[in-house]
């Protein structure tokens, strides 16, 4: 009776923990793109040139990406109660910041705080996830938040499109301000407020050169997107972002108490885990970029219409992440894994070969293959890298994992926008021979590039040890949840 009644609730508030992550990644997902579709009524409205709109997006981004690594950090020695509710407050402040802007300068500071807030939740939900679920129910969760990012991605230009259209671009910062504050009380319910025990001393500094690296990496691949490599702000963003870097590796082995320890790259499993996540980002991205911009350019459908080819990729993502979560719990990691970028490959080469014809299938069905794919990769990899680490070094090891996806976030529809310009300014046909168009043999070369990432990624997973996740070890503040 007693073991019924421990089970009962452990199951409980397993589901109210992901009843609050699930709608955090969720929301936070949305906010990166949501307001894409609405720049040019924005732009109107305050009389913005396109290159002052970017900041709508890129202001956004960057503290997003410079945030991520620090919330993870931060969360080894601070409770995730309390660094999720401010997270949640600040997210509404700037949403509440966005909804009354009353010029481009305040839409984008409101953009900014919203970025810092938005940066702790996903890597936050997969930090209380690896401390708080028992391990064989980890990837299950880590699926479920996956789940959340797919509907995000399929549903965020939706939602900002219509949304926007109907009740004016202000209203979709007024939907995520109500989403914040509706999260604030069961997030206080079911996360714990005692911080983690261990080691709460880190170099500030070198977390300070970690932050500035990564967002300078990404603003340089921003401004290539729009100048190019060739462009004094690209190169050198670049530039000074390697000197960021390299202050950071130093301050890594030269202090007492770096901000990221350097036994962690010593970790056979989470190392390539962390080259996996940036590879495969990369690809999929780039997928999920260049997909819509072939079918409007070369099919010529309307962007509505061609976002509409997205949303069986991401429904099916949504469906199946949990599923592939509970299956890594049951055979591990690397046979999922290399399965994943088996399909990647593939379809990449699909969308290389095939998408030469008027018929827009071939395309949803690349990117639904190469989605379906990428989750496959994303899923188990995440959790395997959870499990390998100490209980003390869970937050900084996530954060640093899931800011190297989002610099291949930023890196992959950079380095395929290039491809597809100078391929397209060439005029040449595609270097896969068996594609038979000429009008899309840019984006056929771009596909095929991937394919070739996928490549070099495959060659990496092959060296993780396919028993290296299975490893029994203790739930760590397990107490709090079960």
């Amino acid at each position: 009776m007693t073991t019924t009644s421990a089970t009962t609730e452990r199951t409980g508030r397993g589901l109210g923990l992901l009843a609050v992550l699930m709608p955090a990644v969720l929301v936070t997902v949305i906010a990166s793109d949501m307001v894409n579709l609405m720049l040019p009524s924005i732009g109107a409205e305050f009389g913005a040139s396109e290159a002052e709109l970017a900041w709508v997006v890129t202001g956004f981004l960057l503290t997003f990406s410079v945030g991520i690594p620090f919330y993870g950090r931060i969360s080894d020695r601070v409770s995730l109660r309390r660094l999720f509710t401010f997270a949640l407050l600040l997210y509404a402040i700037g949403s509440l910041i966005c909804a009354l802007a009353p010029s481009l300068l305040v839409l984008v500071l409101g953009r900014i705080v919203m970025g810092v807030g938005a940066a702790a939740l996903p890597v936050l939900s997969i930090v209380a996830i690896t401390r708080l679920l028992p391990e064989d129910k980890r990837g299950m969760g880590i699926g479920v938040v996956s789940a959340a990012a797919g509907i995000g991605t399929a549903a965020g230009p939706a939602i900002g499109g219509l949304f926007g259209q109907l009740l004016g671009w202000p209203a979709l910062f007024w939907l995520m301000l109500v989403v914040a504050l509706v999260l604030l009380f069961p997030a206080l319910r079911v996360l714990p407020g005692e911080p983690p025990s261990g080691e709460t001393r880190f170099d500030l500094a070198g977390g300070i050169f970690l932050g500035l690296g990564a967002g300078l990496v990404l603003f340089g691949f921003t401004q290539a997107q729009g100048e190019g490599f060739g462009a004094p702000t690209s190169w050198g963003s670049f530039a000074v972002a390697a000197v960021a870097i390299a202050l950071f590796v130093w301050r890594m082995v030269s202090v007492a108490h770096p901000f990221v320890p350097p036994t962690l790259f010593t970790n056979r499993v989470y190392r390539i885990a962390v080259i996996v996540a940036f590879l495969a980002m990369i690809v999929n991205l780039g997928g999920l970029v260049f997909v819509p911009l072939l079918v409007v350019d070369v099919n010529g459908l309307s962007p509505g219409a061609g976002a509409l080819v997205m949303i069986p990729a991401g429904v099916a993502v949504a469906l199946l992440s949990p599923l592939i979560g509970r299956l890594a719990d049951r055979i591990g990691t690397r046979p999922l894994v290399l399965v994943g970028l088996g399909l990647m490959a593939v379809f990449s080469l699909f969308l290389s070969t095939f998408t030469a014809g008027s018929s827009v299938i071939p395309a949803g069905v690349g990117i639904l293959g190469l989605s379906v794919g990428f989750i496959f990769v994303m899923t188990p990899i995440i959790s395997a890298a959870a499990g390998a680490l100490p209980g003390e070094q869970v937050g900084v090891g996530m954060g640093i994992l899931q800011g190297a996806q989002f610099l291949g976030a930023g890196t992959g529809p950079a380095l395929f926008g290039v491809l597809v310009s100078a391929r397209q300014q060439s005029g040449s046909t595609a270097v896969n021979p068996i594609y038979s168009g000429h009008e899309g043999a840019a984006y056929s070369d771009a596909f095929l590039a991937m394919a070739v990432v996928v490549v070099l990624t495959l060659l990496v997973a092959f060296q993780m040890r396919p028993a290296a996740t299975v490893t029994a070890k203790p739930t760590r503040e397990a107490d709090v949840v079960h």
